[in-house]
């Protein structure tokens, strides 16, 4: 006969006692869930505001660029809420001219504060 000497556990979210296998860290899947979400906030959050962005530029990009191609001001792109800061990619021509993508939209600097927009066919 085998006796266990069990200490009671409690569940990291709420306190509650926890029953089943002994490295079981919480009572239930929503206090996992809930306890996970806590810790990881702050990086998710910054993840999260980082997409939005994103989401935000290529909304701007394509709804301007209807035809795949087209030349816009800079104001333009300003007044519309586009954050030239956030993009996915950087594409470098060997005549020295670098396009900036986010996704599939991308732009080119050209002169007088205009830009061309272009969209890369997948």
């Amino acid at each position: 006969m085998y006796i266990y000497w069990m200490e009671k556990r409690s569940c990291l979210e709420c306190g509650e006692v926890i029953k089943g296998r002994l490295d079981k860290k919480f009572c239930s899947d929503y206090c996992r869930n809930s306890h996970n979400n806590k810790v990881n906030k702050d990086s998710k959050n910054l993840i999260r505001n980082i997409n939005n962005r994103l989401r935000k530029n290529y909304k701007i990009l394509s709804d301007l660029n209807v035809t795949g191609k087209i030349k816009v001001t800079r104001t333009k792109l300003y007044d519309k809420g586009f954050d030239f800061q956030f993009f996915t990619s950087i594409y470098k021509t060997k005549t020295g001219n670098t396009y900036f993508y986010v996704y599939n939209e991308g732009y080119l600097a050209i002169e007088n504060e205009m830009f061309l927009l272009i969209r890369k066919e997948a």
